[in-house]
């Protein structure tokens, strides 16, 4: 079974002080499934992501699109769970529903408001993705747990700093083309590389433009099967879709080392049938810029250790060997949990087709999203590919 993205919605991210869950649900619903120029009662199912854990107090988000798109009622709908891979477990929800036979047309919704909580509230909402047993007092939140990954990394692999601001300065420098981008500010990469008071430590050796911002926001696309998408203006085909999980505790795992994600690519890449060289493109799981420099390791660009080189010698730049992130990433893009799953696929299907605006890269045919739950413990990577361009 090929499914198709077919079409597909965005908010922008940040903050949203109007809009609470079910206005930014609505805000995506039934503008996704007009992008892909379907009636809603043509809708079989709602698989909508959201990880909330206190960041807001409606829970159980699954029926709240039935509100702004009422055909949708009576459909099934079901809410997904896997922490900042929230979007692409209902993802994985929804093509399962299509490879049996359950419908043809299916509506993916992630989302999340993270902003009407405080700082402090935010911080501990979100070390629920980690090892409670062992991580839960680790000072500064998540942004923590990868202070303490990125302070082993740099140990034994020497200070990746530089590297890091590098990362960081071209996720900015991508985001100011994004409409949908929290930050649209080109840093700079000496604002990144140095400590100050706009840009002090967060969780050392991580600096604020380290990390990436509380966010609010939804995205939304519509899946269908390989026939119904061959009667639809524009179709995106999955060559691949893995989900590899590992263990939580840091303790338990090489926390220099994003194993369960090495795993994820390689999968995907041989169900796909492709090489890494063969891409165009990916979209990367960059809650913090460690993130992204151990997930060129992970994706096989260079061997462990040698990430830095990646960032350092520009090979992930718009212009060079592989770009990653020129949606801004989650670093300027923002990172509103439930929802980072589903936009990172909708960045990639607007690339594909030709429709990607400012964003747009000269070469699109191949690309790769990887998403990840925790700290790299829920992994998810997709190939896509473009049958019909928009």
């Amino acid at each position: 079974m090929d499914a198709c993205i077919v079409g597909w919605a965005h908010t922008r991210f940040g903050r949203h002080e109007e809009l609470d869950v079910e206005g930014l649900i609505a805000e995506v619903a039934g503008a996704a499934i007009a992008d892909a120029g379907l009636e809603p009662q043509a809708i079989d199912a709602v698989f909508v992501g959201m990880f909330n854990n206190g960041f807001s107090r409606q829970d159980f988000p699954a029926s709240l699109a039935f509100h702004s798109v009422l055909e949708l009622r009576y459909r099934p709908a079901t809410r997904y769970e896997n922490a900042c891979a929230s979007g692409s477990a209902a993802l994985h929800g929804a093509r399962d529903f299509l490879a049996a036979g359950r419908g043809r047309r299916a509506l993916v919704i992630g989302v999340e408001k993270m902003t009407a909580v405080t700082t402090a509230q935010a911080g501990d909402n979100l070390l629920s993705a980690s090892y409670r047993q062992e991580e839960g007092d680790i000072p500064a939140g998540f942004a923590g747990v990868f202070g303490r990954i990125a302070e082993a990394y740099f140990q034994r692999h020497g200070d990746a700093s530089n590297a890091l601001a590098r990362i960081a300065a071209k996720n900015h420098r991508n985001g100011v083309d994004n409409p949908y981008a929290q930050i649209r500010k080109d840093l700079g990469y000496a604002f990144c590389a140095t400590v100050s008071d706009k840009n002090p430590y967060v969780a050392a050796p991580l600096r604020r433009t380290d990390c990436s911002p509380v966010s609010d926001g939804a995205a939304a696309l519509v899946l269908t099967d390989a026939d119904t998408a061959a009667g639809l203006a524009k179709a995106v085909r999955f060559r691949a879709a893995v989900q590899v999980n590992d263990l939580m505790p840091l303790s338990r795992r090489d926390i220099t080392r994003m194993s369960g994600a090495e795993h994820a690519w390689q999968r995907a890449l041989a169900d796909a049938g492709i090489a890494l060289s063969d891409l165009s493109l990916v979209e990367t799981h960059d809650c913090f810029t460690i993130a992204e420099l151990m997930a060129y390791e992970a994706m096989g660009l260079v061997p462990p250790g040698q990430g830095a080189r990646v960032a350092l010698e520009g090979w992930t730049e718009p212009d060079g060997r592989l770009p990653v992130n020129r949606s801004g990433g989650l670093k300027a893009k923002g990172h509103p949990v439930g929802a980072t799953g589903v936009s990172m696929h909708v960045m990639a299907a607007m690339q594909l087709t030709g429709s990607a605006g400012a964003m747009q890269l000269p070469r699109a045919d191949l690309a790769a999203v990887f998403n990840m739950g925790g700290a790299a413990v829920a992994n998810y990577v997709s190939v896509l590919e473009c049958l019909k361009p928009a």
